[in-house]
C-alpha cells in the first residue's frame, strides 16, 4: 500500500469514527465490556508489576556502585537473594496477612491461593485475575528489604541479613500494609499513601536506620573527633545507570497503582501520574545540584542521583492529585532533604553508605505530609498519625528481630573480615578480579 493510500484510508476510517461517535447507536455501546476491562486491568498489573521488579536491577546496580570493590559482589548477591526470598515469603504468609480477612490490625495466617473460577466461568466483575494483583503486590515488597541492603552494607553478614529479610517481608511489611492497603484501623481513618511513601520506603527507612544503629559504622568512617572519613564508592557510572532504571520502574510504581485501566478515565489517571512522577524527580535533581553547589561549591554527583530518588519517594504518596508544576515542587523539597539530612546522620555517627535513609525515610516522611496540599481529602492529623504508628511499629519490631540475631548468631563481620571485605571472606570471589592482588596481565 503506498503512503497515499494510506492517507485516504485513515480519513475514511476518521470520517466513520465521528459519525458513529455523533450516532445514538454508538453511545450505547460506549461503555467497555466486562471482559475487556479484566484484560486491561490485569494486562496494567502485570506490565506495572514487570518494570516494578526491575527495579531490583537497580537498586543492585546503584549499591554496587556505591559500596567499595571489595563488596561488590556481596551486594550483588543481597539484592537478587532478597528479591528471591521476599516472592517466597509474600506467597508463604505475607499477602494473605496483608490483605485477606483483615479485622483492623492483622489479616490471615495462611497460604496464597489464586482463584480465578469466576472469571473462567464467564463472570468478570471480579475486574482483573488473582495472580496479577499477587504478582504486581509481591514485587513492592522487595522494595523495602533493598531499601534495608543498602544502607547496612559493608560490615553486615550475609545470613542474619537475609534471616531479617524474612521477617521483614513476611510479617512486618504485611503488617502494616494491612492497617493501610488492606482496609485496616488507618484507611478507616482516612489515611492517604496512594503508592507508598510510608507504607513501602519509610517502613524501609525504619528498618535500616534500626539497623545501621545497632549494627554500627564501618571501621574507620568516624574520627575519634567526630570527623566523618569519605569511603568513596567503586563504580558511579554502575550508580547512575541504578537510579536511570529506578526512575524508569518508578512508572509501573506509582502508574500501576491506579489499580485500573479499563476506562479512559483510568488511562488518563495513569497518564497524570507518570507525568508527575517524572517531573518530581527532575525537580529533585536540580535541587539537590543547586544545594550543593550553594554549601560545597561544587556539584556532587551521588547527590544529584539521591535527589532523583528522593523526587520520586516524595511524590509517591500522591502522584494522581498534584499538577506537574505542584510535583516538581514537591520533588524539588525532597531532594533539598537529602542534601541536608545526609550529613545531618553522619553528625550523628550513623553509617548509611548509599543515603537510603535519607532518600526513603525523611523523603518519604515528607511525601506523606505533602498529600493534604493537593488532596482535599486528606488531613494532616490523620497522615502524622499513620507515620507515627508505623515508624514506631517498624522501629520496635526491626530491634527485636535485630538484637535478637546479634545476640544469637552474629550480625556483624569480625574487623579482619571487615577489612578483607565481605567478597572474599564470606562468597570467596571478587566482582573485579583482573584489579585484585593476586591478578596477572597476559
Amino acid at each position: 500500500m503506498t503512503i497515499s493510500m494510506k492517507k485516504t484510508g485513515l480519513a475514511a476510517a476518521a470520517a466513520t469514527a465521528l459519525l458513529a461517535i455523533a450516532s445514538p447507536a454508538f453511545a450505547q455501546d460506549a461503555g467497555v465490556p466486562a471482559e475487556t476491562q479484566f484484560i486491561l486491568n490485569s494486562f496494567s498489573f502485570l506490565f506495572s508489576g514487570a518494570i516494578v521488579m526491575f527495579m531490583a536491577a537497580g537498586f543492585a546496580m546503584l549499591e554496587s556502585g556505591l559500596v567499595r570493590t571489595k563488596n561488590v559482589t556481596t551486594i550483588l548477591l543481597k539484592n537478587i537473594s532478597l528479591f528471591a526470598i521476599a516472592g517466597i515469603m509474600y506467597y508463604l504468609i505475607g499477602y494473605n496477612l496483608m490483605y485477606m480477612d483483615v479485622s483492623g490490625w492483622i489479616g490471615s495466617l495462611s497460604l496464597w491461593s489464586a482463584d480465578d473460577s469466576a472469571a473462567l466461568a464467564g463472570d468478570f466483575s471480579g475486574g482483573y485475575s488473582a495472580t496479577s494483583d499477587w504478582f504486581f503486590q509481591m514485587v513492592f515488597v522487595a522494595t523495602a528489604a533493598s531499601i534495608v541492603s543498602g544502607t547496612v552494607a559493608e560490615r553486615i553478614k550475609l545470613w542474619p541479613f537475609l534471616i531479617f529479610v524474612v521477617v521483614l517481608t513476611g510479617v512486618l511489611y504485611p503488617i502494616t500494609g494491612a492497617w493501610t492497603w488492606g482496609g485496616g484501623w488507618l484507611a478507616e481513618m482516612g489515611f492517604s499513601d496512594f503508592a507508598g511513601s510510608t507504607i513501602v520506603h519509610s517502613v524501609g527507612g525504619w528498618a535500616a536506620l534500626t539497623g545501621a544503629i545497632i549494627l554500627g559504622a564501618r571501621k574507620g568512617k568516624f574520627g575519634a573527633d567526630g570527623s566523618v572519613h569519605p569511603m568513596p564508592g567503586s563504580n558511579l557510572p554502575l550508580a547512575t545507570l541504578g537510579t536511570f532504571i529506578l526512575w524508569l520502574g518508578w512508572f509501573g510504581f506509582n502508574g500501576g497503582s491506579q489499580l485500573a485501566m479499563g476506562t479512559g478515565a483510568d488511562v488518563i489517571a495513569i497518564a497524570n501520574i507518570y507525568g508527575n512522577t517524572t517531573m518530581a524527580a527532575a525537580g529533585g535533581v536540580v535541587a539537590a545540584m543547586l544545594l550543593t553547589q550553594i554549601l560545597y561549591k561544587k556539584v556532587d554527583l551521588t547527590m544529584a542521583l539521591n535527589g532523583a530518588l528522593a523526587g520520586l519517594v516524595s511524590i509517591t504518596a500522591a502522584p494522581d492529585t498534584p499538577t506537574i508544576g505542584s510535583a516538581i515542587i514537591i520533588g524539588a523539597i525532597g531532594g533539598l532533604l537529602v542534601v541536608i539530612a545526609v550529613p545531618l546522620l553522619d553528625k550523628l555517627k550513623i553509617d548509611d553508605v548509599v543515603g537510603a535513609v535519607s532518600v526513603h525515610l525523611v523523603a518519604g516522611i515528607w511525601g506523606t505530609l505533602a498529600v493534604p496540599f493537593t488532596n482535599d481529602g486528606a488531613s494532616f492529623g490523620t497522615q502524622i498519625t499513620g507515620i507515627v504508628a508505623m515508624g514506631a511499629f517498624t522501629i520496635v519490631a526491626s530491634s527485636i528481630v535485630w538484637l535478637a540475631l546479634k545476640f544469637t548468631v552474629g550480625i556483624r563481620l569480625s574487623e579482619e573480615e571487615e577489612a578483607n571485605g565481605a567478597d572474599a571472606t564470606e562468597l570467596g570471589m571478587e566482582a573485579y578480579p583482573e584489579f585484585g592482588k593476586g591478578s596477572q596481565r597476559f
